[in-house]
């Protein structure tokens, strides 16, 4: 059964940093992308950031400039740091894997984030 547990999020204030951590159990082989996705009250969730296999990212707009994402593929585990937060980054944040053989996504549990102005 395949897992993933993410780190705590927490309250930071406008300007700040956070890193998020997410760590996959359950499988061992036929990952393709790690990565984040977001959700706001009241808004559909939105990709943050993803990572494949070999390293190459997309991100969001918003995002590109301040949010870098990385990747253990020996351990399984995508990272999100996050840097000059705004209030407009508020969400749940999920952590995000997507399997290619049987294809498949899975989603962590989510983990809030809030940024004070």
């Amino acid at each position: 059964q395949v897992q993933l547990v993410e780190s705590r999020g927490g309250l930071v204030q406008a300007g700040g940093s956070l890193r998020l951590s997410c760590v996959a159990s359950g499988i061992t082989f036929s990952i393709n992308a790690m990565g984040w996705y977001r959700q706001a009250p009241g808004k559909q969730r939105e990709l943050v950031a993803t990572i494949d296999r070999g390293g190459m990212t997309n991100f969001v707009d918003s995002v590109k400039g301040r949010f870098t994402i990385s990747r253990d593929n020996a351990k399984n585990t995508v990272s999100l740091q996050m840097n000059s937060l705004k209030p407009e980054d508020t969400a749940v944040y999920y952590c995000y894997l997507q399997r290619n053989y049987p294809r498949d996504d899975y989603w962590g549990q989510g983990t809030q984030v809030t940024v004070s102005s």
